[in-house]
This record gives C-alpha cells, structure tokens and sequence, in this order.
C-alpha cells in the first residue's frame, strides 16, 4: 500500500503543480514527452535488434524496413527535439533574467512536434512507409515501392516538427532581443555580436595587441550563446527540410491524383548536396554546439566556478559556425557524381577541424571541473562525463570515416551506426541531457527530493555500458563485412547481434528504471498536473530565480 501511495503521490509529497511557473511547467510538458518518446525509440531499437537475431512473426522483413525508417524520426524529433527545446525554453530566458518572450508559442511547439513525430510514426509503424532514408531523393516519391498514403502522413509529420521547431526558434531569438515592460531598452547590437560570440574572438585580438578588452561584461552568457549559435544551425535545417518535405509532397499528391511525376526531372546529386547540407547543421553543427554550451554550463553549476577560457570558448562557438556550414561532403564521399576538390576540403579537411572544435569544449569543460576538485560524484557529474566520453568515442569514429579510402569500406556498414552516430546520440548526446535534467531537477520540481539513488546509479552505468556495447559490438561487425540497412536471414553476424541485443536491453531498462524513479519521486498526480492549468497560469509571468 505504501508503495502505490507513493507511485500516486510522490515522495513525500510528490510534486506541487499549483506552484510552478508556466515556464517550469512548459518546460516539464515538453522533457517528459521527449523522455516518453525516447522509450518508445528505444523499444523499436529493441524490436530490430530482437529480429536481426530471431526473426519475429509480429514483425516481417517489409515492417522492419518501415520501423527502421521511423526509428531516428522519433529518436532525433520526438525524444531529443523536444527534451533540448524544452531545457532551452526554461534556460535563456532563466540565464538572461527575464521573461520567456511567449508561453503560448511554447505550447504549441512542443504540441507541434509531438503531433508531427505521432504521425511520422504512424506513417512508419503503421502505413509501412519505408524508404529507409526519409527524404533522400528519389527514394521518398518512388512509389511503386512504398505506400503513398503512408508518405504523406510521414511528410506531413515532418512537416508539423518544422513548424514547430521554427516556432521555438522565434521564442528564443525574440527572448534575447525583446526588452520586458518598465526596462531600458537594450541596443541590439551588442546582444548580436555577444550571441554570436564575436566579443570573445574580439577579446582575444585585442588582448594579443595589448589593448583592453573589448568587452569585460559580455552581453550574453556563454550559455546562451551556445544556444544562440546552434539555433541559427536548426533555423537552416527547418527551412532545408521543410523544403524537401514540401517538394517530395507534391509529388506524393500528384501521385494520388493520378498524374505523371517525373521524380528524374529533380536533379538527384543537387538534392543530395543542398539534403545533407542541412541535415549536416543537426548532425555536425547543431548537435555539438548546442552541446558544448550544455557542457559549459553544467560545469559552472556544478563547480560553482566561472569557465575556463572563456574568450577562447566564445571564439570556438563563432568558429564552428564556419566549420558546420562546410562539412556536409562527407556524407557524399562515396557518390561518384560528386566532385573529388569537394570530397577533399569539405568532407576530409575541413570535417577533420572537428576534431579541434570539439576538443576545445572538451578540454574547457574538464579543466574547469579539475579547478574545482574534489567534486562529489553526483548524478549530474557522472552523467556529464560519461557525455563527454561518447563524444570522445564517436567523434574520431566519425573523423575515420570522412577519408575517402577508409570510406570505401566503412561507409554503408554498421560502423556508421554503431560505433558514431549510435553512440554520439545514445551515449554523447543523451547523456549530456540526462545531466541536464538532474541538475535542474530541484529547481524544475520546486524542490521535490528525488525517490531513489540506487535507481539513478543503475539508470547510469546500464545506460553507459549499454549504448557503449552496442556501439561496439555493431563496430566489430563492421569489421568482419556486416553492411548497414540490410537484414542478414541466414544468422550471419548472429553472436555480435545477440551481443549487441543484450546491450540494447541495457539501455531499455535503464529509460524503464528512470521513469519509475520520476514516477515515484513527483507520483502519478503530479505528472498529470503538469499538463493541466494551474492558478500560477494566469499571473504575470516573472523570471524564475
């Protein structure tokens, strides 16, 4: 009985909704149906993972296809989308002491992407829409393959992430800009060059000509200015795939209506380049940005320190600007179409300076974390270093694949999904986000004491060990010839795949011990609170201390 009391209510008390802010609450809506999302990625991972090893009867080779082609659609936007956005939606506006410029726009952002990562899903899971690569020309259109009902519920899904993610772009950008009622107005200029991190760059070049500082109190906090940066890396992204999405949905209702569509007469190599531009901005650029700042931030939080180098940490921020603009031709490395002076600056030599940007963030992050030893080994602590060691993994396994000769034989294999993007998301990226959301649990929840340590601990080293392990034992397979988006039926590569099944299962438990752990600290009544109006809903809006 004592059990389910708190299940209901929460520990000792369990969360009071009625004294959240609409910022705490919007944030709270949008991370738990990111973390629900992230559960239902991982049980889809775990579906392939269990048909790879033992062909399942609910799941056939054409299903599998199709979940294969929905998987990062809910992982990246349903889960990762909406977690980011959400955490950014309480920071900037909490770090720049002010309001959140719209609660409404707020709403309906993660309201937007929620809904449109159901219906890619649906489009998936259900319609057996299966292009594999979700909007590479001309696979998406190429109808006497695929469903065209279930293409146009998964186009319009990714259209509705769009919007939304473009709505939440708005709320950033005016919430840095906008000066609240009764308050000096701040000239924009300043704001611009700080978010964008040119004063640390500025800094730097006057300090080398002896000169003072340009600015000794920047504008915008480092944080924001991580947060600043890559939302100009999303903004390019929305309107890159929110472009192909409208393309390919023409010709999804041209196809329905009876009419001819010629899907030649787009220029393949073309779509290809402008395509993995912009989803390059997510992968190269908004990805490690976004993180980097995350990084700096929780570091000052949690050493209670200002960061290291913080001029050189600007000046990084600026510099990945250049540098995820001009990545992309990695990802064509193995086209023939695509010119070689391109395979080389952009998909070898500039894509390897990631290593330097990257390694910047890391080196700043754990100096400042050195400064301030000892440090308790708390969640937020462990979580933030095991997110810095996925990107120390994934990051030189993404950099061996960007040469042209190694490319041959690693690019269509499972070293591509296991041991770098698998493990730069599971491990790297979402790591980093679980950090995140422990050290803002206090402040998000008012105080609610969170139920369980035992369970966090496990939620970490099964998380750790889990994407580790799968990351490598899809690498091995690699090794020895397995090939990506292909379904081995006579049990080739079996015992790597039980191996890498058994991992997979590691990390499910862990998002399962991690939910119960929220569950039983804010209890069931107050996650239904958080979705519902409370008194604080209708006062003005102040900003959270």
């Amino acid at each position: 009985m004592s059990f389910l009391n708190t299940l209901i209510n929460g520990n000792e008390g369990g969360l009071k909704t009625d004294g959240l802010t609409p910022t705490q609450k919007v944030t709270l809506r949008a991370v738990i149906v990111g973390i629900l999302y992230y559960g239902l990625s991982a049980l889809e991972g775990m579906m392939m993972r269990a048909h790879a090893i033992t062909p399942l009867p609910m799941l056939n080779d054409s299903h599998y296809f199709s979940v294969m082609t929905v998987h990062p659609i809910v992982g990246i936007f349903g889960s990762t989308y909406l977690v980011v956005f959400g955490a950014f939606t309480f920071l900037v506006p909490y770090l720049m002491k002010k309001p959140l410029y719209s609660i409404k726009l707020a709403n309906a952002t993660w309201m937007l992407i929620a809904l449109g990562a159901l219906m890619s899903w649906l489009g998936g899971f259900i319609f057996h829409y299966a292009p594999l690569y979700t909007l590479y020309w001309p696979l998406p259109v190429d109808f006497s393959q695929y469903d065209a009902v279930g293409g146009l519920v998964f186009i319009l899904g990714i259209a509705l992430i769009m919007i939304g993610t473009l709505g939440f772009i708005y709320n950033i950008f005016a919430t840095v800009f906008y000066t609240e009622e009764g308050h000096e107005k701040r000239p924009m200029k300043p704001l611009l060059i700080s978010g964008l991190g040119i004063d640390g760059m500025l800094n730097i070049i006057y300090k080398l000509s002896g000169r003072e500082p340009y600015a000794k109190e920047p504008a915008v906090s480092l944080p924001v200015v991580a947060i600043f940066r890559g939302t100009i890396d999303t903004f390019l992204d929305a309107l890159v795939i929110l472009t192909c999405g409208v393309l390919i949905l023409v010709y999804i209702i041209g196809d329905l209506s009876g009419a001819t569509m010629d899907y030649t007469s787009v220029n393949a190599l073309l779509y290809k380049n402008f395509f993995w531009w912009g989803l390059d901005l997510i992968a190269d650029g908004l990805v490690l940005i976004y993180i980097a700042g995350s990084w700096y931030l929780l570091a000052m939080l949690i050493t209670g320190k200002k960061l290291f180098m913080q001029n050189i940490a600007r000046a990084a921020l600026l510099l990945e600007l250049i540098v995820s603009w001009a990545v992309w031709s990695h990802h064509l490395l193995a086209d023939q179409g695509q010119n070689n002076m391109m395979k080389l600056v952009s998909g070898e030599m500039v894509t390897a300076f990631e290593l330097v940007t990257q390694g910047i963030a890391i080196f700043i992050t754990l100096v400042t974390l050195w400064s301030a030893r000892p440090l308790k080994m708390s969640n937020e602590l462990k979580f933030l270093l095991g997110g810095i060691l996925g990107f120390m993994l994934a990051v030189p396994a993404g950099i061996i694949q960007a040469d042209m000769g190694l490319n041959r034989i690693l690019h269509n294999t499972q070293w591509v999904a296991g041991p770098h993007f698998h493990v730069a998301i599971l491990v790297g990226l979402t790591m980093t986000l679980y950090s995140a959301v422990y050290i803002l649990w206090p402040t998000l929840t008012n105080g609610v004491k969170l139920y369980s340590q035992k369970m966090a601990s496990y939620h970490f080293w099964a998380h750790l060990i889990g994407g580790i392990g799968m990351g490598a034992f899809m690498g091995m397979a690699a090794m020895d010839g397995a090939l990506r988006r292909t379904l081995y039926l006579e049990g080739e590569y079996q015992t790597y795949m039980i191996l890498a099944g058994i991992c997979g299962l590691l990390l499910l438990s862990a998002w399962v011990v991690f939910l119960v752990n929220v569950l039983m600290s804010v209890g069931v009544k107050g996650l239904i609170g958080v979705f519902t109006k409370s008194k604080l809903d209708t006062k003005a809006l102040v900003p959270e201390a």
